[in-house]
């Protein structure tokens, strides 16, 4: 198999089970008219997190790293009427896209997106009280995958769900002497989540129209 025809079955799942709709369809065309860069999730993989944050009954989520609101607006979805959901993004002007897109899905009361590096921002949450959340996805650079796990733990309860996307790095994740910031983040990422006894882990490769990759999925379970 080659690239073409992982990325014909992607389509091929996607029209059947995924297809777009208005909301979908802009946020993308938008975040490309605004020179996002192009690695927002596959459809079929927003419909993964859609239906794990229903499955989980989650009423709060977590992402860190919201680009232009993709896998936002599939995860908000998911949620209940009175559901919320955070988003970090670093950059001002992938949030401002963000914030139109989720705003154009409908969406601008359930989800915040806040500007500015993670790693400032998770303290902040921590001190206003908005944890336990029920629901972390990942997706921001990867050298700091380890803080943004160790932070998702902090803010957690026993049932939290924490997805890391981008685990597999094109295979090179088994390269242990890389010295690539996004390998070795990723390493130690899964170094710590291999031995913290709180989570109960896995993780997979994927193929498709973002080519070869993976994500880990994590239960907090004290």
């Amino acid at each position: 198999m080659n690239q073409d025809q992982w990325s014909t079955v992607d389509r091929y799942f996607t029209d059947l089970l995924a297809p777009a709709d208005e909301a979908l369809a802009a946020a993308l065309a938008d975040s490309h008219a605004a020179g996002l860069p192009e690695i927002a999730v596959a459809p079929n993989q927003g419909k993964l997190l859609n239906l794990l944050v229903a499955m989980a009954g989650a009423r709060s989520v977590l992402e860190i790293g919201t680009l232009g609101g993709y896998s936002t607006i599939w995860m908000a979805r998911a949620l209940p009427a009175d559901g919320r959901m955070i988003s970090l993004e670093y950059n001002p002007t992938h949030a401002d896209v963000a914030r139109a897109n989720i705003a154009r899905a409908g969406l601008d009361k359930t989800v915040e997106v806040r500007t500015g590096a993670a790693l400032d921002i998770l303290p902040e949450l921590e001190a206003e009280g908005a944890g336990p959340f029920d629901f972390f996805f990942i997706d921001a650079d990867k050298v700091n995958n380890p803080h943004y796990v160790e932070w998702a733990l902090r803010l957690s309860r026993p049932g939290t769900i924490i997805v890391v996307d981008n685990v597999v790095r094109g295979g090179a994740v088994v390269d242990a002497e890389s010295t690539e910031p996004a390998i070795t983040g990723t390493r130690a990422m899964f170094e710590l989540v291999s031995s913290e006894p709180r989570l109960d882990a896995t993780a997979f490769q994927t193929v498709g129209v973002k080519g070869y990759d993976g994500l880990l999925v994590a239960r907090v379970v004290a």
